[in-house]
């Protein structure tokens, strides 16, 4: 999506912000209908100089053109700011991204499933235990183990947390790596793996089919 198709997308949000329904949109009541100012190109260029990568074109087109972050999927896109001279982006969870490694390509694939089966098969049961001290003490330290594997911050290198969907549960979008302009879903507060997200036809959702799908079923839900 070039910069021209991005036009009207910021008038069309503010627009709905004032209708009646807007809070029927879930959501809504966080991110209040809300977008930051859209970034300089001066900015851009130093927020992508401290990342040393250039983000996502469908994405960079966004921050100039429709704004820093705001209102949008869930809770909104996690807006990107400039504190204390450093950029980041601000939300929850958005500090599980490591910014430093966003030029690192975004990994291909996850954990072993085999591996992720045999942890599954170690949980411990609680009929198992005599104590619920000792069955609390026994999945403190599978949880441990379960989340050093899902958790690792080598799996989400090459990407940023842009969502919160509520729940811990959060939408990422990828900078780098095959995978560069893509959305995923993470799921993993409800021991569900990374996934990607994917349209009808079974191909990636991009930034931009991610953000405008959202606007039009909330142009839906609030207008009609």
């Amino acid at each position: 999506m070039t910069d021209q198709q991005w036009a009207g997308i910021r008038q069309r949000v503010e627009a709905l912000g004032t209708s009646p329904a807007s809070n029927e949109v879930f959501g809504a009541l966080g991110h209040k209908w809300v977008l930051e100012p859209p970034l300089s190109r001066a900015e851009l260029a130093e927020l992508e100089a401290q990342m040393e990568v250039q983000l996502p074109e469908e994405f960079r087109a966004f921050l100039l053109r429709v704004g820093a972050g705001g209102a949008g999927p869930a809770y909104g896109v996690f807006p990107v700011r400039r504190v204390q001279g450093r950029w980041r982006w601000e939300g929850d969870g958005a500090d599980l991204a490591d910014l430093s490694r966003l030029a690192e390509p975004f990994p291909e694939q996850g954990p072993d499933p085999k591996l992720l089966q045999e942890l599954a098969a170690q949980c411990p049961e609680e009929e198992a235990f005599d104590e619920v001290e000792e069955f609390d003490d026994a999945i403190e330290v599978w949880d441990e183990r379960w989340d050093a594997v899902m958790f690792n911050p080598d799996r989400t290198v090459g990407a940023i947390v842009i969502s919160h969907r509520g729940c811990a549960m959060r939408d990422w979008l990828v900078i780098s790596g095959a995978h560069r302009g893509t959305m995923w879903t993470d799921d993993r507060a409800e021991e569900v793996d990374l996934a990607p997200l994917r349209n009808a036809d079974g191909t990636p959702v991009t930034f931009a089919r991610w953000y405008t799908d959202w606007l039009r079923h909330a142009e839906h839900t609030a207008l009609g």
